[in-house]
């Protein structure tokens, strides 16, 4: 007997409906329409009020009704059937297909291994037409192609267990297919992300992997209850789903539908508690403007802006998305550069005294020639590297490098100081101080010639750790200078304890002095404070003379900015000493005259 539940349930769970063409299918609706010389073949599926066709020759429409359909006779009875003419058939002649103008038909069964029909590989003609029983059996064998096709389709893999979709493998494919057969028109795909790595790894440490498995079967549920019968999810990673919006949707209504598909997850306990639901999406043309593996990729882009957004929903940035892909660039190809001795230098940055505009000092700044991408601003690529593995060996790299020089210089005659920047991470190494009194006793250079540079922010992340490590040093005679003053979240209470020597005001107060009276008593103010902490004042981004001589009417100590001089590669930074000493030896002779 018919059993029409679960030959529709055998039907469902192969996820075949409304899926994408698939040229594995399209070759064998060709070869059935050439073999038999017409015009119409199609893989029809039997739903339960349609026929779907997974693929087709000949016909534009993607479905039929069910009803006098003769496809879902082939899938209700598991037998072939044949229409030499739709014209002297009573049953059939006026059916949707007979209304067509389709006078011939042949279907064989699509058979499951358990002998359930789900639909037929049918051939069509517009003129009656006489089929030989031989026929009809080739036909069979390419019907079990057809079956064969779909069990492969599951067996390698296409199905997710845990939730029951089809997985990352199928997507693909199906993009594939789409690009083949695509019509020019865009389309809309998102991304659904559970949760972060580190949650991810939480929720498996604490409450185990059937958990999880539990909440992706729900997840599922709510995005097919979303989806409805138009479109279906990908499970294409753990915590991630994909689905495609529906033809002609627009980007708004898309995020509207997004949006709705939030509230919904995060309505669930164990969401606001574990995890945060994201969704990245982007527009694409099939076959025209990405490959299949690239749309994933920026989908992965897009969910990680949506995690940093209040909405949780982000479209694809193609600014944001090249911002990323340089930065990975950069990390990795810096160890190459560390290598390479073409590829990083050092420039110095002059400091002077504020009042007779002596020397005083020259911050070490690094620079990178990248091979493809040129040179590569320190502002861009310092914050990647030192986000990395890569920030001990960056500070090794300049502190060695800038120690060479100094050897150089100490060797020359020329004995001067230079400020180096370190970065928070040097303060968490507890071999830090022994590296660096081996590097300077490998160069022959007194401690007293090196000032080390940190931000202020630097300094709190880890005040016990951090001071011991200060204290160390400073016994030892190395100074220290609290960088880019007043933008970070010191306490004075705290800053009073620090062992610097030196504070140095940011260059965003300084170029703001131009502004009016309040900007400028607040500098005062800074230096001031400063001064009745024991600290030396720098003026960072000094540039023009009116700047200059009003720090100096303020007190401050030393300057230091492009009116001062630009950054200086090891010659020409000689040839700028050269020139400022002459200079400074002619305004002492003219002082004291």
């Amino acid at each position: 007997m018919h059993d029409e539940s679960a030959r529709i349930a055998a039907l469902k769970n192969l996820r075949l409906l409304d899926t994408m063409p698939s040229e594995n299918f399209d070759r064998i609706t060709r070869l059935v329409a050439n073999y038999f010389g017409l015009p119409i073949a199609a893989i029809s599926l039997t739903d339960v009020n349609r026929q779907w066709f997974k693929s087709k020759v000949g016909v534009e429409h993607n479905e039929i009704p069910r009803v006098k359909a003769p496809c879902a006779e082939v899938a209700e009875t598991c037998a072939p059937v044949v229409i030499r003419d739709f014209a002297a058939d009573p049953y059939y002649a006026d059916s949707t297909l007979g209304n067509a103008g389709i006078r011939f038909y042949c279907g064989v069964p699509l058979l499951t291994p358990k002998g359930y029909g789900l639909g037929a590989l049918c051939v069509l003609g517009t003129e009656p037409f006489e089929v030989s029983d031989e026929q009809v059996a080739t036909l069979s064998d390419l019907a079990a192609m057809v079956m064969d096709q779909i069990e492969l389709q599951q067996s390698l893999g296409r199905i997710e267990p845990s939730s029951g979709l089809p997985n990352r493998y199928q997507l693909l494919s199906d993009l594939g297919d789409m690009c083949t057969n695509c019509n020019g028109q865009s389309r809309i795909i998102s991304l659904l992300d559970l949760a972060q790595t580190s949650q991810f790894d939480r929720m498996l440490r604490v409450v185990g992997m059937s958990h999880v498995d539990g909440m992706v079967e729900k997840v599922a549920r709510i995005l097919k209850q979303h989806l409805g019968d138009e479109a279906h999810a990908y499970h294409v990673a753990p915590t991630q789903f994909a689905f495609l919006a529906p033809e002609a949707v627009s980007t708004g209504e898309h995020e509207a539908f997004l949006n709705a598909i939030i509230v919904s997850l995060s309505a669930e306990l164990e969401f606001q508690i574990a995890a945060t639901p994201s969704i990245g999406f982007m527009q694409f043309v099939p076959g025209k403007t990405e490959v299949v593996e690239e749309i994933l990729r920026a989908l992965q882009s897009a969910v990680q802006d949506a995690r940093d957004s209040d909405k949780k929903i982000a479209y694809f940035s193609s600014e944001t998305d090249v911002r990323h892909q340089r930065n990975f660039v950069i990390q990795r190809d810096f160890p190459r550069a560390l290598e390479d001795e073409e590829q990083l230098s050092l420039v110095f940055q002059p400091r002077i005294d504020a009042m007779n505009g002596g020397y005083k000092s020259a911050e070490v700044l690094l620079r990178w020639n990248h091979p493809t991408l040129g040179n590569v601003s320190p502002g861009e690529f310092i914050p990647v590297i030192e986000a990395s593995a890569f920030a001990r060996p960056l500070t090794q790299w300049v502190v060695m490098a800038a120690l060479r020089q100094l050897a150089t210089w100490n060797a020359g005659g020329l004995r001067i100081k230079l400020s180096i920047n370190l970065s928070a991470i040097n303060l968490q190494e507890g071999d830090f101080i022994e590296r660096l009194n081996t590097m300077l006793a490998q160069y022959g250079v007194a401690c007293d010639q090196i000032e080390f540079e940190l931000t202020e922010t630097a300094m709190m992340l880890d005040t016990t750790s951090a001071l011991d490590l200060l204290n160390q040093m400073t016994a030892s005679g190395i100074r220290f200078s609290i960088d880019d003053f007043g933008t970070g979240y010191s306490s004075l209470a705290y800053l009073q304890k620090l062992p610097a020597d030196v504070v140095k005001i940011d260059r965003s107060f300084i170029s703001d002095l131009k502004e009016g009276h309040r900007e400028r008593v607040l500098v005062q103010s800074m230096i001031a404070l400063s001064h009745s902490l024991g600290y030396e004042v720098v003026a960072e981004g000094v540039e023009t003379r009116e700047e200059a001589d009003l720090l100096a009417t303020m007190g401050c100590d030393e300057l230091q900015g492009y009116w001062v001089s630009r950054p200086l590669d090891s010659n020409a930074f000689l040839e700028w000493l050269s020139e400022r000493n002459g200079a400074v030896l002619a305004y002492h002779e003219k002082i004291y005259a």
